[in-house]
């Protein structure tokens, strides 16, 4: 009992794993309990028996196994997590669930099976079973064959997959155990109540006994379909639909059993069978064989391969081009039939892939159709009714075309019965106007064939084409046939059975379209007569359908595109009658003496006549004018030879008349045309005879007049005529639109126009060819490339002055519909481009005259490409190169190109495979959209190369890809499984380009094939592939994917991947959904109908309204106005419009919510989107349909639904309402409303080009809240943001109302608190170029306001480029404009002085004499203030923060790491609101006014300021902290270090100079100097780039003042020795950065543009003094490598300095001295490798060669000291070298470690380890007095004076006896003093006594200072230093007066250290606190009046000036 109570108090979960089972049975019972109390499915509390869930349903106790499996059933049933437990524990229940023999547990075992499967895990469960059925127990496998039963039999086959289930079952039936064969047939049963005959082809080898059985038994079953009764948690909303139905005892729809039936496909349960290895190897031979009974044995052997139902895909090129062959040529029909059928077998068991061979195949096949023999007919229709299934129509119909014509009736026939059973295999969307058009043409003709076989297969044709698509869609192209024939046709679509019983499509025509003419065709005058009533009708129809039309249809009226019009409305046709006829028709409509008087000889009569018949022709109705009959009338006697040009000029007039009037058919315009044709070119009549043709161009379509009007016009031989016909059509077309015109009909006669001697037909003909480029573009010049230079030319020429226009929009269009041309064009495709014709760049492509180069394609030709001589293939290339070059535009049909092109993409000789590509892009430019039958042919092959090794071959490869699909589109490319199985291949080429390719293409595609979902698998498998290039373009294919396959499909994906990868994949999933793009808008559809070709740029107002008040004729909708706002406005959605206006509570619930929804990375994706050019960047001048489809689809995803729809409502008050709404939440979801912003931004771009005030107001009172909020939360607009609203925005500013501009301009001011003013002012610049007067005064008064704010630094690109712009202004017309621009340059003036003369550049005399009054008017208004003030006022305005050191918030939803822009205040100075201190400024006034505060000083250092002038130690300054902003930064510390770094390579000195302060704050302190770790080559690289930058720019800037340049590099130089003072950091810098660092600090050394700057000489030595540092401190390795590659390259080049050489060499002596020090840490072989390359450029003899030996006895001393250091293990240093033949350096350190014996036994006291010294130092006594001399030299020269010392120190230490006094006694005492105070300061420094460096004050006018600890010096030498600095300096009044020493005075005077780090660290810390005097200064600078005045005060003065307020702050704070 005892251990009972023990586990009795244990907590449940460890209850159910205690190792009692008793304990585990109460532990499971509890469970249970808790498990089914738990409400909440994602309470914390199931993650505790997650790993438990295994044991309970494994538990080891009978008893206490049942009570487990119950408990787990219900935590699976009720917990969240538990789909993580499915593998592990279905696992578990198969093992030792499945084999108990309690019935209850296996029950349990199955529900938790099933359970899983409700819980989404279906997948995992499935093949948990399916191993289960492998298990030895046979009760297990029982149990699992039940359980995949009662699955399937509650879920269905949709949740189960069959295929796995159905290809391990005939296995089961073969079991030794009955009760398994018997759970075996129950699985069958089921599985055939849901899949039906699908399933019989899987078990048709099982026991025939068994077989019997199971058909018993599934007769048995009910013939009703079986519906899912179980149902997964994501598919509730069907349980409940299926509940109610029950309730209802409703049976299943119809269209679910369709869906259920189509769902499972038999070919898809089979396995597929490889046959390719097995066809006979003698196939091939034998298939060619003369003996028939030989190529029948092959064929038999292939035929008895292709019976396997399935087949696997391969290359089955060779076998189909051999079954080809034997089809179209072999005499002996037996094997015809056989081959027609091993080609069926094959195209039935390869399905999809066998598409890429039946181009190649069906032409064969429909030329094998003469054969009349009943079997072989019918085994060729069998083969091409099975490769019609592989393929679509699209890619068959040319062939077909091509045969449509063929003399064979039989072929005829046979084509059109193909034709009619492949019409019943489509659907109304596989079967579109652009396919059926041609075919139904050629089967129209067919119908008038004299066979009446080939005219009933016709009928059966388009009968079967009526019932697919309804005789709605088919009709148009009926229209020329007689009433027997269209009732035949009906007739046999009533018999037409659609396979699988599929309905009609269409539902027959319906509405007008089913009203048939009368049976009869009466006579013409009975037609006529009664015509009106039919008229009637029509017309009726018209009236009520026009308005829906207009809005519904492609608005071309406006565009001038095709449109949309009445079913019935046809081309009006009639008979051509009679002169009797015609004029007794006459006689009824006009006044008898006007027939009577048309013949008169009296040319008055005439006219007279001709009046009245004008007159007549006016007033009679349009339905009852007899057109014919009265042009007739006109043409009689004397007709078009009317001599009078006034009765001809009324009689052309009368035809236009006629043709506008009446219905002008084509039989009356071809009475006239001749006439007005012959008339065109006349003087007098020519303008009528064009409006008459024009008339007739409305009337009877513009392509149909045109082609009459210039084949009659070339007909004639006057060239007056032909040019006139011409200019006639060259305007026609401008005014109709391209629509229609068939370029082929023009070409050829404009051709003749060209080569016409008149010159002015030539000149017309090149005119209208400028119009047709307008509509064509390039592909119009490939006509006329074969013409004379010259005259190409001058169509060049023509062509060039169209580039770039866009066509007019069209202002004529046809009255009629031509049936056949237009109509609905839903299925074409998308995007249909074109210009004002509405044509796109698709149709025009199909006007072009293609040849057919199949003729050519020889098999000569295809056996030379496949030849084995690669020269004979590229011969074989090169021919078809030249055929298609030739042929210029071809058709698809290229016979067997395809398939020997393919062959050589493989070649091995890449030459040729690059050929092939360029072939392949000929072909693409040439075949243009007929390409996409040859994409699975010849374009996936493309595919294949890209994985191609070389990369020249990809690149290739791409580029023919590209061009491909610029022709075929994607759709062809995603269809079947080629893509997936090219992405199989694991190959990382090939997956990098796919992918990137699909990544680049998907994102702009509307929809994509079903098929893309097969590429899944691959793409997840290149997520996880070993090459990281592949892993990175699947990641970012990822989200393209998703676009259009959705989340939910790709995440099911996952379910076959292993556990591992697929949390892996999952989780990249979720990123990629963050990311995912949004689907490109669709293009606007107006109403339901077509989307516009290219909207209209001028419909005007008359045009829209009317539109916009049919589609939402609500009363609340005002009229737009204005042209474009109207247009836009009614592109809107109009959703929202016909949303009624009250939805009651449930619209009041939505609106309860927020208003936006914070997408994490949104944003961003926007932008990389806009970027990328996936969508159109935001950049118009008025904006068109297509942005504001783009915004509305942006805005979808993150707006609220119904403020989406108020957004973009028609009526401007819900505009207002919604703004309202955004106002009241502006503050509650400001976070939102930042992740928003730039589409908020945006949509107010839209607002602006409104003419609607009360919403402008509306808008600029949110946007200034908007502002005010995100200056609040320190947001910053980015440049995306910026650029897409800030140029509109300025647009406003120049509104006529005072109250919009006032607002508009407090929001641009708001805007310079949100966003850098610097970056605003490119966008005012912009504004002042408008034509509006106002914005540009108003820009340019901004400008003014910039710049006195922010100073001159404002303007960019710089000062000068914007005054000039400016200044131009000074001139203009308008008043305000002038005044604006003076005083904005008054402005300038006022910051920078009389330098604005030389910035604005040459203005007239005029401008400048009024710029000069301005500016002395301004002078006198300004009240005259102390300089100081103003100077303060002005650099506190210019910079009231410090850009560079404020780093800010990040928006919540970017990047933490990126850095916001530096933010610019915007504030000016005001007496309510003093200017705060700056960053390192002390702002003693107002410290002193503020009394409120009390506040703890910090203890000031107490200074004896009287003892000023006596002799001082100075202290060490005292270190400032580090900028708050430096401790602020939190996790953007290094983005901030890179960020100021940046800055430090800035152009601009004050900039750099405020960055290197800001860096030198972080190194001055220990503690915070780690944080520059990692970016030391970073800064240093910035560093050098600031070097070169001011040597080869600053220095030879004569602008700027060269004290400036001064200040920057000390700057630099006290950075570099902070830096170089911390070895840590000094070692991270690399090699090249060394190098580069010690090449621009011996530049400097050597630059004499320094030397004769004042303070140069000092500077120089500064850097003398760094480069020891830099040579100390940095990585010795780096630093010896650096300085053999800088010698080395300075050797080379002889352009530097002569110096720079022995410069480096002096500092590789230098560490050839440090060497015994650092020999252990350096890394020899490195150095090795560097010496190796170097003695190869410079072998020893070439060394010896130069002028100079000092490199080769530097190099020599180098080696000689490393061998002496290491001794023979050198030799072992050389790993790195690759050659060591290479140079001399192996065989020179042999020599010299072979002499090391007797180098080492040398006595001298040169040779210790310490000093370094080489044998070869040994001197006599002559030469050591050179040596001397030449140090004394040294140290007597300002140069190298610190050089000197150091070598005098060093050498003191080598010859510790030497004698220095001679060369002292000849030199003054100051200099001896010097010289031993010199070597004093370098011993102790060496001692590691003091800092200070040897460089101190030299008798020169070096000036020096020792820090606070170098107590042993005597004063005497403070008292010589203030002696020289008095001489050099002085106490002259000359310092600036101003309270701190200004920047100027702290860098450029002669401060007492010279060249100490000391020195430098003091300057820094002073430059920071006094950088904005610094700046005020720079820009005064010697333009202000001032200036010299504010230099007078004495700095005494100033002492005590700062003294007494220093004193007065104290006692304030007191």
């Amino acid at each position: 009992m005892g251990d009972d109570s023990e586990w009795m108090k244990l907590p449940v979960d460890q209850k159910c794993e205690h190792k009692v089972w008793k304990a585990r049975l109460s532990g499971y019972e509890e469970a249970l309990k808790l498990f089914q109390r738990i409400e909440d499915e994602k309470s914390p509390e199931w993650a505790k028996y997650l790993g438990l869930i295994k044991k309970f349903v494994t538990d080891s106790n009978a008893v206490a196994q049942l009570k487990g499996l119950e408990a787990a059933l219900a935590f699976i049933e009720n917990a969240h997590v538990a789909g993580k437990t499915t593998g592990e524990v279905v696992s578990g229940v198969v093992t030792k669930v499945f084999n108990q023999p309690k019935a209850r547990a296996k029950e349990l075992g199955i529900d938790i099976c099933l359970m899983y499967i409700e819980r989404e895990k279906a997948d995992v469960v499935q093949d948990e079973l399916l191993k289960g059925l492998d298990n030895k127990n046979p009760k297990i496998v029982v149990a699992c064959i039940e359980s995949l039963r009662k699955a399937l039999s509650e879920f269905g086959s949709k949740i189960l997959t069959l295929k796995p289930v159905v290809k391990v079952l005939p296995k089961q039936f073969e079991s030794r155990e009955k009760a398994v064969r018997d759970e075996a047939k129950l699985l069958a049963v089921e599985i055939y109540r849901w899949i039906r005959d699908a399933l019989r082809p899987s078990l048709q080898n099982i026991n025939s006994v068994q077989l019997k059985e199971l058909e018993e038994e599934w007769v048995k079953l009910p013939s009703s379909l079986p519906k899912q009764t179980r149902f997964l948690r994501s598919q509730q909303d069907l349980k409940a639909k299926f509940e109610q139905q029950q309730a209802q005892g409703e049976l299943s729809d119809g269209e679910d059993e369709t869906d259920i039936v189509a769902a499972v496909d038999p070919y898809e349960l089979l396995e597929a069978v490889e046959i390719l290895s097995k066809i006979p190897k003698d196939f091939y031979e034998k298939i060619e064989a003369k003996k028939w009974q030989e190529r029948k044995e092959a064929l038999e052997a292939v035929e008895a391969l292709i019976k396997n139902p399935k087949l696997e895909p391969g290359d089955y090129g060779d076998l189909v081009r051999a079954l080809k062959k034997v089809v179209g040529k072999d005499a002996n029909v037996m094997l015809v039939s056989m081959a027609a059928k091993c080609l069926a077998g094959l195209a039935t068991g390869l399905r999809k892939k066998f598409g890429t061979y039946a181009g190649h195949v069906v032409p064969a096949i429909l030329e094998k159709f003469k054969e009349k023999k009943p079997q072989v007919v019918q085994a060729l229709q069998e083969a091409i009714d099975a490769i019609f299934l592989t393929t679509t129509l699209q890619s068959l119909s040319e062939d077909i075309l091509a045969v449509m014509d063929n003399k064979n009736p039989s072929i005829k026939q046979q084509a059109s019965l193909f034709l009619a059973r492949s019409f019943g295999h489509c659907t109304q969307a596989t079967l579109p106007k652009g396919i059926l058009k041609p075919l139904c043409a050629a089967l129209i003709k067919q119908v008038n064939d004299s066979a009446p076989e080939v005219r009933d297969a016709a009928f059966e044709a388009l009968g079967t084409a009526m019932k697919v698509v309804g005789e709605k869609a088919v009709n148009p192209f009926l229209a020329d046939l007689d009433k027997l024939k269209l009732d035949k046709i009906k007739e046999c679509a009533d018999k037409v059975e659609l396979p699988g019983g599929r309905k009609t499509g269409g539902g027959g025509g319906g509405g007008l379209g089913d009203k048939k003419p009368a049976a009869k065709a009466p006579p013409p005058v009975e037609a006529l007569t009664k015509s009106p009533v039919q008229s009637k009708k029509t017309s009726a129809a018209i009236k009520i359908i026009y308005p829906q039309f207009f809005w519904k249809g492609k608005p071309t009226s406006a565009a001038g595109g095709k449109s949309k019009k009445t079913p019935d409305s046809k081309e009006i046709t009639e008979n051509e009658l009679s002169a009797e006829v015609c004029e007794e028709l006459a006689a009824g409509v006009l006044p008898a003496s006007c027939l009577q008087q048309l013949d008169s000889a009296n040319w008055k009569e005439r006219l007279a006549c001709m009046e009245e018949f004008q007159r007549a022709v006016e007033t009679m109705d349009k339905v009852v004018m007899p057109c014919q009959a009265l042009v007739r009338m006109l043409a009689k006697k004397p007709g078009w030879k009317e001599t009078n040009f006034q009765v001809m000029q009324m009689k052309l007039h009368i035809v236009a008349v006629i043709a506008q009037r009446g219905q002008f058919s084509k039989t009356s315009a071809s009475v006239v045309l001749d006439g007005l044709v012959d008339k065109v070119g006349d003087i007098k009549c020519g303008g009528n005879a064009k409006e008459g043709l024009t008339a007739i161009g409305e009337a009877c379509s513009l392509p149909w007049t045109a082609e009459q009007v210039v084949s009659m016009a070339f007909a004639q031989k006057n060239p007056k005529n032909q040019a006139e016909a011409l200019n006639w059509l060259a305007n026609a077309i401008k005014e109709f639109g391209f629509a229609g015109i068939n370029v082929k009909a023009f070409i050829n006669n404009v051709k003749t126009a060209l080569a016409a001697t008149n010159p002015a037909v030539r000149t017309a003909a090149i005119t209208l060819l400028g119009v047709m480029y307008l509509y064509m573009g390039a592909p119009l010049r490939m006509f006329f490339e074969d013409e004379k230079p010259a005259l190409l030319a001058q169509i060049d020429a023509e062509f060039e002055k169209v580039q770039g226009q866009s066509p007019p929009p069209p202002i004529r269009s046809t009255r009629k519909a031509v049936a056949e041309e237009q109509g609905d064009e839903g299925e074409e495709q998308e995007g249909e481009g074109g210009g004002g014709g509405g044509g796109g760049t698709q149709d025009i492509m199909d006007l072009l005259p293609r040849t057919d180069i199949s003729d050519k394609i020889t098999s000569d030709l295809v056996s030379k490409i496949g030849d084995k001589n690669w020269k004979i293939r590229k011969e074989g290339l090169e021919e078809t190169a030249a055929i298609i070059s030739e042929a210029k535009f071809i058709t698809a049909n290229i016979g067997e190109l395809p398939l020997a092109l393919k062959g050589r993409l493989n070649d091995s000789n890449k030459i040729l495979v690059q050929q092939t590509l360029n072939i392949l892009q000929q072909l693409a430019t040439a075949m243009g959209p007929g390409l996409k039958q040859h994409v699975k042919a010849l374009g996936i092959p493309v595919i294949t190369v890209l994985g191609d090794s070389k990369a020249n071959i990809r690149v290739a490869a791409m580029t023919t890809l590209q061009a491909w699909v610029e022709q075929t589109g994607m759709k062809e490319w995603l269809e079947g499984e080629d893509l997936s199985e090219e992405l199989k291949r694991e190959n990382p080429f090939l997956r990098q380009e796919v992918l990137g390719w699909l990544a680049e293409k998907l994102p702009i595609l509307r929809t994509v094939p079903g098929d893309l979902m097969l590429c899944v698998p691959q793409l997840y498998a290149c997520l996880e592939d070993r090459n990281g290039d592949v892993r990175k373009k699947a990641q970012d294919a990822l989200p393209t994917f998703m676009m259009h396959l959705g989340n939910d499909k790709m995440t099911k994906a996952t379910g076959k991947l292993k556990p591992a990868s697929k949390d892996q994949v999952i989780a990249m999933l979720e990123k990629a959904r963050a990311v995912m793009p949004a689907k490109p808008a669709a293009p606007v559809k107006t109403g339901g109908g077509k989307a516009t070709a290219e909207p209209s740029r001028s419909a005007s107002a008359s045009r829209s309204q009317p539109v916009c008040e049919e589609y939402d004729s609500k009363p609340e909708v005002k009229k737009v106005r204005g042209g474009v706002t109207a247009k836009k406005v009614c592109l809107f959605d109009g959703a929202a419009g016909k949303k009624p206006a009250s939805k009651g509570l449930k619209d009041d619930e939505d609106r309860s919510g927020p208003i936006f929804t914070l997408i994490p990375n949104a944003k961003e994706q926007r932008i990389k989107e806009e970027k990328q050019l996936k969508i159109l960047k935001w950049n118009f001048i008025t904006p068109r349909d297509e942005y504001v489809e783009q915004l509305k689809t942006q805005m979808s995803t993150c707006f609220a639904k119904w403020l989406q729809d108020e957004l973009f409502h028609l009526d401007f008050q819900r505009h207002v309402k919604a703004i309202g709404v955004m106002i009241e939440r502006l503050e509650s979801e400001s976070e939102a409303t930042i992740g928003c912003l730039d589409l908020i931004l945006k949509w107010f771009t839209l607002r602006f080009f409104d003419t609607n005030t009360t919403v402008l107001m509306k808008v600029l009172e949110y946007l200034k809240l908007l502002f005010a909020m995100l200056n609040r939360e320190n947001y910053h607009l980015t440049e995306y943001e910026a650029n897409s609203f800030v140029p509109y925005l300025i647009l406003k500013v120049g509104e006529p109302k005072d109250v919009v501009r006032k607002d508009v301009r407090a929001i641009l001011t708001m805007l310079c608190k949100v966003y850098p003013a610097s970056k605003v002012f490119p966008f005012l610049m912009d504004g002042t170029k408008s034509k509006n007067s106002k914005q540009r005064a108003e820009c340019l008064e901004e400008l003014g306001c910039l710049i006195e704010g922010y100073g001159m630094n404002v303007c960019q690109s710089t000062p000068a480029k914007s005054l000039k712009e400016i200044a131009v202004h000074i001139g203009d017309r308008d008043t305000s404009v002038r005044n604006a621009a003076l005083n904005t340059v008054v402005a300038v003036y006022n910051v920078c002085g009389d330098q604005v003369y030389k910035l604005i550049g040459n203005l007239s005399e005029k401008d400048m004499s009024m710029l000069e009054e301005r500016i002395k008017r301004s002078a006198k208004k300004c009240p005259t203030a102390p300089a100081k003030q103003s100077a303060n006022e002005r650099s506190q305005r210019e910079h009231p923060t410090n850009p560079n050191a404020t780093f800010l918030r990040k928006p919540a939803q970017e990047d933490p790491n990126k850095l916001n822009q530096a933010r610019q205040n915007t504030q000016h100075s005001e007496s309510s609101h003093p200017s705060f201190p700056k960053e390192f400024q002390l702002d003693l006034d107002m410290i002193e006014m503020d009394q409120s505060r009390v506040c703890e000083l910090p203890d000031l250092v107490q200074h004896k300021l009287d003892e000023l002038l006596e002799p001082i130690m100075i202290p060490e300054p005292k270190i400032r902290s580090v900028s708050p902003h430096f401790d602020d930064l939190h996790n953007s510390t290094a983005s901030t270090i890179n960020f100021v770094i940046s800055q430090v390579a800035s152009s601009d000195i004050n900039t750099s100079i405020q960055a290197l302060a800001q860096i030198d704050e972080v190194l001055r302190q220990q503690d915070k100097a780690d944080v520059m770790s990692g970016h030391i080559d970073q800064f240093l690289i910035a560093t050098f780039m600031q070097l070169r930058l001011i040597n080869s720019t600053h220095m030879a800037d004569d602008r700027l003042d060269k004290k400036d340049i001064i200040k920057l590099y000390s700057c630099i130089i006290g950075n570099m020795l902070s830096l170089f003072s911390m070895e840590a950091l000094a070692r991270e810098a690399s090699m090249a950065v060394v190098k580069d660092l010690m090449h621009g600090l011996i530049t400097l050394m050597l630059d004499g543009r320094v030397e004769d700057i004042e303070d140069g000489q000092q500077l120089i030595r500064s850097v003398n003094l760094l480069v020891i540092r830099v040579l100390e401190k940095s990585d010795q390795t780096n630093m010896i490598s650096a300085l053999l590659v800088l010698l080395q390259d300075s050797l080379v080049t002889t352009a530097g300095p002569p110096m720079f050489s022995e410069l480096v060499m002096k500092c590789l002596w230098r560490m050839i001295r440090f060497l015994p020090e650092t020999i252990n840490s350096i890394n020899l072989d490195r150095i090795l490798l560097d010496v190796h390359n170097f003695m190869k450029v410079f072998p020893k003899e070439k060394l010896k060669q130069l002028k100079n030996d000092v490199p080769h006895r530097t190099l020599k001393t180098l080696l000689h000291t490393l061998c002496k250091l290491t001794g023979a293990k050198i030799l072992d240093h050389l790993s790195m070298i690759d050659n060591r033949n290479e140079s001399e350096l192996e065989a020179h350190l042999r020599r010299v470690v072979k002499h090391s014996g007797n180098l080492s036994g040398l006595k001298s006291d040169l040779g210790n380890e310490k000093s370094g010294l080489r044998t070869e130092d040994r001197m006599s006594k002559a030469k050591v007095s050179d040596i001397l001399s030449e140090i004394f030299k040294k140290i007597g020269s300002k140069e190298n004076t610190k050089e000197g010392l150091t070598e005098l120190y060093e050498y003191k230490q080598k010859y510790s006896d030497a004698d220095l006094e001679p060369f002292l006694k000849n030199t003054s005492q100051f200099f001896q003093s010097y010289v031993e105070r010199g070597l004093r300061m370098i011993e102790s420094e060496r001692e590691g006594k003091t800092r200070i460096q040897p460089s101190a004050v030299i008798p020169h006018g070096v000036d020096s200072s020792l820090s606070s600890n170098s107590e042993e010096l005597k004063p005497a030498v403070y008292y010589e230093r203030l002696k020289i600095l008095r001489q050099r300096q002085g106490l002259e009044n000359t310092s600036r007066p101003q309270q701190r020493p200004s920047i100027s005075s702290l860098l450029s005077s002669k401060p007492p250290v010279a060249s100490s780090t000391d020195m430098l660290h003091s300057k820094l810390s002073q430059l920071k606190e006094s950088r904005e005097l610094y700046q005020q200064e720079h820009n005064t600078h010697s333009h202000s009046p001032t200036h010299a005045h504010t230099r007078s005060a004495s700095p005494a003065a100033n002492l005590d000036d700062l003294k007494k307020r220093l004193e007065r702050i104290k006692s304030n704070r007191q």
